[in-house]
């Protein structure tokens, strides 16, 4: 049941003392939307992302801002389009004009304690620079990130603090894809009959866009699934799962030390994912396309004190710019960049944005992509190729399975669509595939 708004009242109703929240960002890397039990996953078991579900808000349309590490992990710390910086790529040396606008640099600058363990990712460097303004707590890796998290809490501050824990697996599917060791421990073998089934959408449509074959076959490092049989792809899934509930027990033992150190009261804990993966449907697996399975990321919000604890929100959000936004605004600093806070939605259930937009430029590829979705619909556009253009009812096809792009009765829509998205183009100032002529079916540079 919804509570009223007022039980939910926002953080500047606090005491003054408490008006600045302790802010804990929580991330994995490469985790879908649907690889927790707590959204309704039969397959696997995650308490501890259930508990933060159970003690937050669920935001359960959340998108990132780009399906690839480096460019989504860039518009989180910049609040920035990764097209519009330059970032589109994973390794792209970062902009130092940007610097001193990074969230680390922001909240230190405003009188936070900040500090940082495990995965950075924005720009070349894996583990986070100096320049960066948070204090290193832990390299690039998952062993020993939670306990360090766990210590660093335990510290006295005399100062709100912001501590980001950014875990690297369910990622090492990747190596599990290509039969290599695992970078943290080799997983347990699981019989057949024990691995999940093959998900409803595992088939690729007709009208799938072709390109996404071409770079499946471009690029063996990514996409050593081409070849893989249907019992190949279920144990994909079952390994999958099987690292996220990894995962799942290291943020356990953080959640354990918010709780006895009385944290909750006034802290706010965020929890999310840079992006997701194919986990086979349409023959799909890493990142890069624009699946629902691949741009779909959890995003859970505990408020101070548990307001608003297991309500959960249906807005459209784009993780990484309007997460950045957000913390900007629940630690008081000016919110820059291109997102939205969230905080009327979160804590009062405000009305969301009409649309959001993911971009793409694949990992070690040459294919270019926008998504653009609004509450309804969801329309997908490639550079390049056959059935470059997808457009789903996506309310009533999650899955994905009928592509309306050419249906006679959706061709009003497919316009509309295309409208916003030349819009948006002209609002980010975003750079055609080709010098002089638009991405966009029927539509001219002159009319963006």
């Amino acid at each position: 049941m919804m509570l009223p708004a007022i039980t939910c009242a926002l953080l500047s109703a606090l005491p003054p003392e408490r008006q600045l929240p302790n802010i804990i960002l929580i991330m994995t890397d490469q985790q879908t939307a649907g690889a927790m039990s707590c959204s309704g996953n039969p397959y696997l078991h995650t308490p501890n992302m259930d508990r933060l579900a159970d003690a937050g808000v669920s935001m359960t349309s959340a998108y990132c801002t780009a399906p690839v590490s480096g460019p989504s992990r860039a518009a989180l710390f910049t609040g920035f389009y990764p097209d519009g910086i330059g970032l589109i790529r994973n390794g792209a040396p970062f902009p130092e004009a940007l610097q001193e606008a990074t969230l680390g640099r922001k909240l230190s600058d405003t009188g936070y304690d900040c500090a940082y363990g495990g995965k950075w990712h924005v720009g070349p460097e894996l583990s986070v620079p100096q320049w960066a303004g948070f204090e290193r707590i832990h390299p690039n890796g998952d062993p020993g990130l939670a306990q360090a998290a766990s210590a660093w809490l335990k510290r006295p501050h005399e100062k709100p603090f912001f501590l980001v824990a950014s875990f690297v697996n369910p990622h090492n599917i990747c190596e599990w894809a290509r039969f290599q060791n695992l970078p943290y421990g080799n997983l347990p073998d699981t019989p057949l009959a024990g691995c999940p089934p093959l998900p409803p959408n595992f088939e690729r449509n007709p009208d799938d866009a072709d390109v996404l074959l071409a770079e499946q076959g471009a690029n063996y490092s990514a996409y050593p699934t081409v070849r893989f049989t249907e019992d190949d792809w279920r144990q994909y899934r079952n390994a999958y799962f099987r690292l996220v509930e990894k995962v799942d027990a290291q943020i356990g033992l953080i959640l354990d030390t918010i709780e006895e150190l009385g944290l909750w009261e006034n802290t706010l804990v965020i929890f999310t994912s840079d992006h997701g993966d194919g986990n086979g449907a349409h023959h799909w697996n890493q990142k890069s396309a624009l699946y629902e399975e691949v741009v779909h990321v959890p995003l859970i919000v505990s408020l101070p004190g548990k307001q608003c604890a297991g309500q959960t929100r249906t807005q459209l959000v784009s993780s990484g710019i309007d997460l950045y936004a957000s913390i900007c605004d629940w630690a008081g600093v000016a919110v820059t960049g291109d997102g939205i806070s969230l905080r009327p939605m979160i804590e009062a259930d405000a009305p969301g944005q009409p649309l959001i937009v993911t971009e793409t430029t694949f990992d070690g590829g040459v294919t270019r992509g926008w998504m653009l979705r609004t509450p309804r619909y969801k329309y997908v556009l490639y550079d390049k190729g056959k059935n470059r253009e997808q457009l789903f009812e996506i309310a009533a096809d999650s899955l994905e399975c009928h592509n309306l792009a050419g249906s006679p009765r959706h061709k009003e829509q497919l316009q509309h669509m295309r409208k916003l998205l030349a819009q948006w183009f002209r609002l980010h100032r975003v750079h055609p595939t080709r010098p002089n002529i638009s991405d966009i079916p029927g539509e001219t540079l002159s009319s963006q």
